[in-house]
């Protein structure tokens, strides 16, 4: 009988492997390496959230939840959206607790499309979303973004994309990699492009805590936008409960029942120890949220000051916790210079080619580490720039 020789499928041998994990593998067995690479926060989770999960544990709660998640913690979800954002959500209907904000963008995109759909992705862009639409048998149209423009999407270049095919519009403000936010006019002109043609908007929000100079805006809370809207956030970056793996997703009721049906068959319920862990951070940690927050945007300032003064030119970011600086003086190509900085200096940076063609010529540099760890990468980026 003859065997098949590879029994993946086509699509997912095409897929290739996710850029932030090369880097951050190929420094395994190296001791002395300072990372700037994987956006992960470096505080521990606070200790009141994890004190809760013990005692859901003492007492016993162990069991599934309901599929979409604790009820409790859906009403605290619904409650926080609508008191620091604006936008009313039915906590049974349209809210769902799910694993990491990563697990919901693949609900959102495999709800609404159909074979052969098209997503526009904003490129540069967090590594998962182009591959989510593809393994949703979706086509991901990658429409790219200026560094004149701050790598900031315009409702031009998105109608520049559009076509009878497509379903949808992927975003994340602030941005990974960049650092970046749309302001509330700049979000309302790409508003104006989803109503025009009738689009989903899938706005990731997982960074609207980490904002620092100007007030965020919810893609959900313009006007006409809550009907068209997919909510995705979580718990990983603003309560540093990134190994917790748990996200939520809210939406209008009908795209709610199609995401939670195939949450249901995939994943069933999010952990329960984890669902009342984000419950008490909710309902508690709004003080280590702001303490997290101004320890980022001391690191912002002077991360952004080192690199500019090593010649590296960066705009301050806006959001997030991620810096994305301009390597091209070097002269090396952004795969060759964060090669180089490991081996010679043992830092860790991701090429801006890992977030999407247009991230050519540029490194993401996550400030999410001590100030010690980022002085002292300062300084090792300094001398190797210097030897260029």
């Amino acid at each position: 009988m003859a065997v098949k020789t590879n029994y993946l499928a086509k699509h997912v041998r095409a897929l290739k492997p996710s850029g932030i994990r090369k880097f951050f593998d190929a420094t395994a067995g190296m001791t002395g390496v300072i990372s700037l690479g994987v956006g992960e926060p470096d505080f521990v989770t606070p200790w009141n959230v994890r004190e809760a999960a013990i005692l859901s544990l003492e007492n016993g709660h162990t069991s599934y939840t309901a599929n979409a998640g604790l009820p409790v913690l859906r009403e605290e979800i619904a409650a926080y959206i609508e008191n620091y954002f604006c936008v009313a959500y039915h906590p049974e209907s349209e809210v769902i607790v799910t694993v990491g904000a990563s697990e919901a963008i693949d609900l959102a995109m495999r709800a609404i499309l159909d074979p052969g759909d098209e997503v526009l992705v904003v490129e540069p862009c967090f590594v998962s979303y182009a591959p989510l639409v593809t393994l949703a048998g979706g086509k991901p149209v990658i429409v790219q973004t200026s560094r004149e423009n701050q790598f900031k999407v315009t409702a031009e270049e998105l109608e520049a994309a559009i076509t009878d095919r497509t379903r949808a519009i992927m975003i994340c403000s602030p941005n990974n990699p960049t650092g970046s936010m749309l302001s509330k006019e700049e979000m309302e002109r790409v508003a104006s492009v989803a109503i025009k043609h009738d689009l989903v908007v899938i706005s990731d929000e997982i960074y609207a805590e980490l904002v620092y100079d100007e007030l965020y805006t919810s893609f959900a809370a313009l006007e006409g936008m809550r009907e068209r809207t997919i909510l995705i956030s979580g718990f990983s970056k603003d309560l540093a409960m990134t190994g917790w793996r748990l996200g939520f997703v809210c939406a209008p009721k009908e795209i709610i029942s199609g995401m939670l049906k195939i949450h249901q068959y995939a994943i069933m319920c999010a952990s329960t120890m984890a669902q009342y862990a984000a419950l008490e951070g909710l309902k508690t940690g709004r003080k280590d949220v702001n303490e997290m927050r101004r320890s980022y945007r001391e690191r912002r300032n002077f991360i952004v000051r080192s690199l500019n003064e090593i010649g590296l030119t960066c705009p301050k970011p806006e959001g997030a916790f991620y810096t994305f600086p301009c390597i091209e003086s070097t002269g090396m190509s952004s795969e060759e210079f964060a090669t180089g900085l490991l081996q010679a200096e043992k830092v860790v940076v991701v090429p801006g080619t890992a977030f999407g063609e247009g991230g050519e010529g540029f490194v993401r540099c996550s400030y999410a580490t001590s100030m010690a760890q980022l002085q002292e990468a300062m300084n090792r980026m300094k001398h190797y720039v210097a030897t260029l």
